[in-house]
C-alpha cells in the first residue's frame, strides 16, 4: 500500500476545495458578486432644493463654505445661525454684529460683481427687495457658477421667520434656524402678554416718524412698526394708511399723538417745531428716538425693537 506524504495530502485538499467551489458556481450560474457600497459623499448627503423669494427653485449641491451677503438683514440672520465664520463678504451698509467690520465690503445698492467673484463664494445671499434692479449683476454671478439665493422681502414677523428658515435650510443650519425662530416667538409672546394689562382706554396713540419735513414719512399698516405697536397694545395714528406714506405736517399734527417715535434721531427737531407745540406728545415731552435698525431691519433683532418701543411708550409697564 502506497504511503501518502504530507505535501501530497495538502495538494489533494486544495484540489477538492477548488472542485467544490466550481460546482457551487455552476449550481447558481445567475448569481452576481455583491456590489461594494459606495460611501456617501458630503455633496450627496447635503443636496437641497429651496424655493427662493422670487418663487424660483434653487438647488444647493453642497454645504456652503464661503458666503457673501448683499444686504444687512441677510447678514444678521446668517450670524444668528452661527455662520459668521463662513461670511467672506458683506455690503457697505452692514454694521452688525461687530465682526462684520472685518469682512470684505462688496458695495452698496450696486454691488461689485468682480470683487464678489474674486472671493470665490459657494453662495450669495441676495434679496427680493433689490433683485429686480440687480438682475444683471445677479446673472453675472450665476454665469460665473456661483449659487445665488434671493431671500424673500419680509413685511411681517411671519415673513421674517420664513427668511430665517430659508437661509437655514440653504446652509445646513435648519436646526439652529428653528431655535432662533422659537426664541423670537417666545419673547414676542411674553411682551404681548405683558401688554394685555393695559386697558383699552389707556392705550397710547403713537405717531412714528421715519423722515422729517419737508418730506414727512410715517409707517402705516403692512409695516413692521405697525405690527409692533399692535403687539404692545398701542394705536398707530396712521394705521389706516398703507405702507410708508408721505403726509403733510397739518395732518400729522391733527392726529394729536400721545407719543412720537422717530427712527432717524430727530426728537430734538420735533420739539423745535412751532406748529407742533400743542401736540400732546410734545407738550408732555414724550418724543423718543429709537434705533432704526431694530424696528425696520427684517432679522432676529426685531424683537429688541419691540422691547425698545414698549419701554418708550409704556415705561411704567415695561421697565
Amino acid at each position: 500500500m502506497k504511503r501518502w506524504t504530507w505535501p501530497a495530502v495538502v495538494a489533494v485538499f486544495f484540489l477538492l476545495a477548488a472542485v467544490l467551489v466550481g460546482c457551487s458556481g455552476g449550481a447558481n450560474s445567475n448569481a452576481q458578486p455583491a456590489k461594494k457600497e459606495e460611501p456617501k459623499t458630503e455633496q450627496a448627503a447635503f443636496l437641497v432644493t429651496v424655493k427662493d423669494g422670487l418663487g424660483e427653485d434653487v438647488t444647493i449641491k453642497a454645504e456652503p463654505k464661503k458666503i457673501v451677503s448683499l444686504i444687512p438683514s441677510n447678514t444678521e440672520i446668517a450670524y444668528a445661525l452661527g455662520l459668521g465664520d463662513k461670511i467672506v463678504g458683506v455690503s457697505d451698509f452692514d454694521n452688525y454684529p461687530e465682526d462684520v467690520k472685518t469682512k470684505t465690503k462688496i458695495g452698496g445698492m450696486e454691488f461689485n460683481v468682480e470683487k464678489i467673484i474674486s472671493l470665490k463664494p459657494d453662495l450669495v445671499l441676495a434679496h427680493a427687495s433689490s433683485a429686480h434692479n440687480s438682475r444683471d449683476g445677479l446673472k453675472q454671478l450665476k454665469d460665473a457658477g456661483i449659487t445665488v439665493l434671493v431671500v424673500n422681502d419680509a413685511k411681517s414677523f411671519d415673513d421674517v421667520y420664513a427668511s430665517i428658515e430659508l437661509i437655514g435650510k440653504a446652509t445646513g443650519a435648519s436646526d439652529k434656524a428653528k431655535q432662533v425662530i422659537d426664541e423670537m416667538k417666545e419673547k414676542l409672546a411674553q411682551i404681548q402678554e405683558k401688554a394685555k394689562q393695559i386697558p383699552a382706554d389707556k392705550q397710547a396713540n403713537v405717531w412714528i416718524e421715519v423722515s422729517p419735513p419737508p418730506q414727512l414719512y410715517t409707517a402705516g399698516k403692512g409695516t413692521f412698526m405697525d405690527e409692533m405697536l399692535q403687539v404692545i397694545s398701542a394705536k398707530n395714528v396712521a394705521g389706516s394708511l398703507e405702507g410708508w406714506p408721505m403726509v403733510t405736517e397739518e395732518k400729522a399734527v391733527a392726529y394729536k399723538p400721545d407719543v412720537i417715535i422717530t427712527t432717524y434721531g430727530g426728537a430734538k427737531q420735533v420739539f423745535a417745531r412751532a406748529a407742533w407745540k400743542d401736540v400732546p406728545a410734545v407738550k408732555n415731552k414724550r418724543v423718543y428716538d429709537v434705533n432704526t435698525d431694530l424696528v425696520s431691519r427684517p432679522g432676529p433683532r426685531l424683537v429688541e425693537g419691540v422691547e425698545e418701543l414698549a419701554k418708550a411708550v409704556y415705561p411704567d409697564v415695561f421697565k
